[in-house]
C-alpha cells in the first residue's frame, strides 16, 4: 500500500519536528549538565577523578565526556526518528485497510487489500491478510447459501412436479370412475389399475425422499456388523434375476468362492445395491450383462464393481450422476428415469460408512465402483483419477 503525496509530506515534516525537538532537549539537557557540574564542586572534582583513572593527566579537561555524551545523544536521537517514523507509517498503513474494509463493506466484495511487498511491519501485513481470508470466508458462506437455496428451490420444483404427474391421473381416472364415464367392468378394472399404479409411484418417491433426508444428516446411526460381502453379492444375484431376463440380460457375480468377510451396516448396503443393480438394469437396454465384482486393492480399501455392457453415459453427465433428482435423459420419463434419488441416496450412505462411489463409462463398460474402508470408523479420500 502506498502513501500518499500529503501522508509522505506529513512523514517528513514529522521526522523533521521530531529530530529538531531531540536537538532542542539535547541542549537543554547539556546546558543543564554544565551548570550543575559549575554550582556543585563535589560533582567536578569527581568527574576529574573518573577523567584522570580513564585519559590520564594529559587528557584535557571534560572534553572526551562531553564528545562521548554528545555521539551518545546522536545515536539516541536517531533511533527515536526511525522509531517514530516506523510507527506513523504503519498508522497509515492500518488507517489505508480500515478504508479499504470500508471499501469491502459498501458492496465491492470482489476487492482485497493489496498490502504489498515492501510492508514494513508484519503486524499490518497479518492484519491485511486475516481480513482478505475473513472476505473470502464470507463469500464462500454466501455462495454456499445460494446454492443451498437454488437446491431447495430446484428440490420442491422436482418433487412437486413428480408429484403432480402421477396425482394428476389418479384423480382424473378416479374423476372417470365416480362419474362412471366407463363402458365395461373391464374399463373400469383398467382404470382403477392405473391410479393405484400411480399411487405406488407416487409412494415410492415419498419413501426415497424420506430415505435421502434420513441419510444426509449428520446425526445417522450405522449398524456396524460382519458381512460376507460375497455372499451378499450372491443374493442379489438372485433376487435380481427374473427381472434381468425381462430385459434379457444376464446378471452374475464375480471371483466369489471364497468368503469375503468386512463390518458395514447390512442394511443400508445391500439398499445401496440395490440401487445400483437397479439402475443397471435399466440402463442398460442394448447390453446382455450386469456383472458384480469385490476385491480388496490394498490394507486401508475395498471396491465393489457394478458393471454394465449397456450404452456409453455422456462424459458431461458423469460430473452429475450423483446429485438429486439428476437424470442421464433429459425427459422425467418414469419407465427409466425412475425418481432420480437412487444414487444420490447410494453415495450418501457410502459417504456414511467413509467411502465414496466412482464412475467409468465407455464404449465398452460402464462400471459403478463402490470404495469403501477396510475398517469402520476410516475415511478414504476421494482419487480424481478413478
Amino acid at each position: 500500500m502506498k502513501l500518499t503525496g500529503k501522508e509522505r509530506t506529513e512523514l517528513v515534516l514529522e521526522g523533521i519536528f521530531t529530530f529538531v525537538l531531540l536537538i532542542l532537549l539535547n541542549l537543554s539537557i547539556i546546558i543543564l549538565f554544565n551548570q550543575m557540574v559549575a554550582a556543585n564542586p563535589g560533582i567536578r572534582d569527581g568527574i576529574f577523578i573518573i577523567r584522570y583513572s580513564i585519559g590520564g593527566v594529559h587528557f584535557p579537561m571534560g572534553t572526551g565526556l562531553r564528545q562521548a555524551l554528545l555521539a551518545a545523544m546522536l545515536v539516541i536521537d536517531i533511533i527515536v526518528v526511525i522509531w517514530r517514523l516506523i510507527r506513523r507509517y504503519n498508522q497509515y498503513q492500518l488507517h489505508h485497510i480500515i478504508d479499504e474494509l470500508h471499501y469491502i463493506a459498501n458492496g465491492h466484495l470482489e476487492h482485497r487489500i493489496n498490502f504489498g511487498a515492501k510492508t514494513s511491519s508484519n503486524s499490518v501485513k497479518n492484519v491485511a491478510e486475516s481480513i482478505n481470508a475473513l472476505v473470502d470466508s464470507v463469500i464462500k458462506t454466501m455462495n454456499d447459501e445460494r446454492k443451498i437455496e437454488h437446491s431447495k428451490d430446484e428440490l420442491i420444483t422436482n418433487v412437486s412436479h413428480d408429484l403432480r404427474t402421477p396425482l394428476t391421473s389418479i384423480l382424473g381416472y378416479l374423476g372417470l370412475i365416480q362419474d362412471k364415464q366407463y363402458n365395461s367392468e373391464a374399463d373400469l378394472v383398467k382404470y382403477a389399475n392405473i391410479a393405484y399404479l400411480k399411487a405406488k409411484q407416487m409412494k415410492s418417491l415419498v419413501d426415497n425422499l424420506f430415505e435421502f433426508t434420513k441419510v444426509r444428516q449428520t446425526s445417522t446411526k450405522l449398524t456396524i456388523n460382519k458381512l460376507d460381502l460375497n455372499q451378499m453379492l450372491e443374493q442379489l444375484v438372485a433376487s435380481f434375476e427374473l427381472e434381468a431376463k425381462k430385459y434379457d440380460i444376464e446378471i452374475t457375480a464375480l471371483d466369489t468362492d471364497h468368503p469375503f468377510v468386512i463390518e458395514a451396516d447390512a442394511e443400508k448396503l445391500g439398499r445401496v445395491f440395490n440401487n445400483l443393480i437397479s439402475n443397471a438394469l435399466k440402463y442398460a437396454r442394448d447390453g446382455k450383462l450386469v456383472t458384480l465384482k469385490a476385491s480388496q486393492v490394498n490394507d486401508n480399501e475395498i471396491i465393489i464393481d457394478v458393471s454394465n455392457d449397456g450404452p456409453q453415459i455422456p462424459e458431461k453427465a458423469l460430473n452429475q450422476i450423483f446429485e438429486r433428482f439428476y437424470r442421464v435423459e433429459e425427459s422425467r420419463n418414469k419407465d427409466t428415469g425412475g425418481t432420480g434419488l437412487g444414487l444420490a441416496i447410494a453415495q450418501s450412505i457410502i459417504q456414511l460408512h467413509g467411502g465414496y462411489i466412482s464412475v467409468t463409462s465407455d464404449e465398452d463398460l460402464t462400471t459403478f465402483s463402490v470404495h469403501l474402508p477396510a475398517k469402520p470408523n476410516e475415511k478414504l479420500s476421494y482419487n480424481e483419477e478413478l
